[in-house]
Formats: structure tokens, C-alpha cells, sequence
């Protein structure tokens, strides 16, 4: 059976339509180029929302097309992302400024390339250092099984959050790849899970646990057919409306389960992943092993969560530095206290005996 393409939809995007060489046109010219060239449409996807703003800003200012942008406005629109305020008073983080500059680059570089410009404006633009953060939000084993237990197994729906819960848990993989994953795609018999065309479009294999396995199983036994409908296309997750899950829905679906278990850490599938990972290499397993899982390409992206599993090397710390613990400095204390009082003792002893001895004199 075929499985039809999932195309997700494009935001409006803003712009003069019918002006052929203003924004609007040039940029879904280039949105489909890229995908020709071998880009997702998730990739295609994200990209629209970055120019968006770049052209909304510069419609503010009454530029109309990409010929009348030039190297000072870019230099303009990124001091003023760095300034901005989001409605909650936060900054635009450096990483959602590089992201926007990266797809202003590239646009313009296609612009050049097919000759709607001389130049592209922003060749020369110093594009932000983002630095490598650590993920704050990890989730404890007791914290996951927590979440997990949420579900109403009885339910349909429950029973399908349930195991998508445990898919995520049990591979770490990400949203949108679980929201591409078929049902021909899961191994049961050798405990494995094909991960078709992940991040730049790679395929790759990772393992999946028996728990997860059952209740997926379970799922595709009980509910999966019910919510199915025709032409099925073979997507292993389905909505309620029996089509395949979008990346967005998954994360609505995972966070509300996270929310309504009392967890005040914030996330949803990628909390999963990050707990995973720094959960297993906590347990012993080596960070190459973690790189394969994940699909990180740079074993440097993997090695940020050696510096979340502190587990271990807090174990070690306790065990060996003096001053780590209370109640070995208060062991200590009652230990020398206890010598003193023998230390008095013995000497006690030992004058009556000298005492002794001078009156048998």
C-alpha cells in the first residue's frame, strides 16, 4: 500500500500576491525550490515563519521587495531582534536569531543565484555565537512513570497516549519522526523501530523495549482500526479524526499529560528525549551508543548531556570528599569525642594503679 505524502500546511504568508517581484511570490518561488533541491517540509515550513517576520517588519517600513533590501536594513532588523521584547518581557533567545538570519541568508543567496538580484545583501552579515546550554528540564524515572500511569487505558484515546508515551520514552526519538512512524516500521520480534527519513532525511534504526512494544501493540490490536479510515495510508499513530499526528498536536497531547501530572518541569517530546538520554548515560551507557540512538550527526551535540548526568559523579563525591556530607563530619566528631572519653578513661586507670602500688608500699 502507498503512503501518501503528509504535507503540512503553510501560515499565509504576507505580501502583495499578485506583485511579481515583491515578497509574497518570491519567497513560496524559493520555499519550492528548496524542497526540489532536497530540503523537508519541515524544513520549508520553518523557513516561511522566519521570512514572515522579516517581511512584516519590513512592510512596517514600506519595502515592498526583495530588491530594495540592502545590507544596512538586514543590519537594522537584526539589532532590532535583539532588542525586541516578547510579550512576556523575555528577549528573542540567540538561537531564534540565528535561525531567522540563517533563512534570510539563504533566500538571498537563491535570489543572486537566479539573477532577481545583483547581490545577496546578507553574504557579509556576522551571524550570532549560540551557545551550547545545558537542558534544564530532565525528567526523573519516577517523574516519567508518573506520566506515563496518566492515561485512561480503558479508553481509546488513553490507550493510544499511552503508547505514545512509552514510544518516546522507551526510543527517544523525535516528534516529527514519530509522527512519520508506520505500522510496517516497528520490528516486535527484534525489538526495533525504523526511523525513516529523520533529521537530513536519514534513515536509521534504533531500539525500541518490550514494555513499549505491548502497548503498542495492544493499541493496533484495540484501537488502531477503529479510528482508521479509508484509504488507510498506514500511519501508526492516528487522530481521533483517523488522520496521522502533527508534530504540533503531539506536543499538545504529551505536555497536557506532563502538566496534569503535577510536574513543574515544561516540555513535552523533547523532554522525553533529553530524560532518555541523560537517564541511560547515568546508567552506564557509553555517549557513542547515545550519539546512534539520537541520530546526532556531531558526536559534540550528544556530549551536552554528559553534563546534565551528574548522578555518578555526585555518588563519587559523597564517597570521597571530606566535607561532603553532615553526617560523616558528625560521625567523625562522636568518633574522636568517644576516643577522648577512653583516652580520659585509661589515664584514670591508670593513676589508681599507681596509687595502688605506692600503698602497698
Amino acid at each position: 500500500m502507498l503512503i501518501r505524502p503528509r504535507k503540512r500546511k503553510r501560515a499565509p504568508f504576507p505580501g502583495d500576491p499578485t506583485d511579481r517581484a515583491g515578497f509574497h511570490l518570491r519567497v513560496l518561488e524559493f520555499l519550492d525550490a528548496i524542497q526540489v533541491a532536497g530540503r523537508t517540509e519541515e524544513t520549508a515550513y520553518a523557513y516561511s515563519l522566519n521570512l514572515a517576520q522579516f517581511v512584516r517588519w519590513c512592510q512596517e517600513r514600506d519595502l515592498r521587495r526583495p530588491a530594495e533590501i540592502t545590507r544596512p536594513i538586514i543590519e537594522r532588523f537584526q539589532r532590532w531582534m535583539f532588542l525586541y521584547r516578547k510579550p512576556n518581557g523575555r528577549t528573542l533567545s540567540f538561537t531564534s536569531q540565528l535561525s531567522r538570519l540563517a533563512a534570510l541568508k539563504s533566500f538571498f543567496r537563491w535570489m543572486a543565484r537566479q539573477n532577481h538580484i545583483a547581490a545577496s545583501p546578507a553574504a557579509d552579515i556576522e551571524l550570532p555565537r549560540v551557545r551550547r546550554s545545558i537542558p534544564r528540564e530532565i525528567l526523573t524515572a519516577a517523574e516519567v512513570e508518573a506520566i506515563l500511569a496518566l492515561p485512561v487505558i480503558a479508553d481509546p484515546e488513553g490507550l493510544r497516549d499511552r503508547a505514545i508515551l512509552e514510544t518516546l520514552y522507551s526510543t527517544g526519538i523525535r516528534r516529527a519522526e514519530l509522527a512519520h512512524l508506520s505500522i510496517w516500521d516497528l520490528d516486535a520480534e527484534r525489538g526495533t523501530l525504523l526511523v525513516r527519513q529523520g533529521k537530513g532525511r536519514k534513515d536509521r534504526v534504533v531500539p525500541i523495549g518490550e514494555r513499549a512494544v505491548a502497548w503498542i501493540d495492544k493499541y493496533q490490536a484495540d484501537v488502531r482500526s477503529s479510528l482508521a479510515t479509508s484509504p488507510d495510508d498506514g500511519s501508526l499513530f492516528l487522530t481521533n479524526w483517523g488522520e496521522a499526528f502533527n508534530p504540533d498536536r503531539l506536543s499538545h497531547v504529551v505536555s497536557a499529560y506532563v502538566k496534569k501530572a503535577g510536574v513543574t518541569k515544561h516540555g513535552s517530546c523533547h523532554l522525553f528525549r533529553h530524560t532518555m538520554a541523560t537517564l541511560m548515560l547515568e546508567n552506564g551507557c557509553d555517549i557513542r551508543f547515545i550519539q546512534q540512538l539520537l541520530g546526532h550527526e556531531s558526536l559534540q551535540t550528544t556530549q551536552i548531556y554528559t553534563q546534565v548526568s551528574i548522578t555518578k559523579l555526585k555518588e563519587i563525591h559523597t564517597a570521597t570528599h571530606p566535607g561532603a556530607r553532615l553526617e560523616r563530619r558528625a560521625a567523625k566528631e562522636k568518633s574522636a569525642a568517644i576516643d577522648d572519653e577512653l583516652h580520659v578513661e585509661l589515664e584514670r586507670a591508670l593513676a589508681a594503679e599507681a596509687l595502688e602500688e605506692l600503698d602497698a608500699k
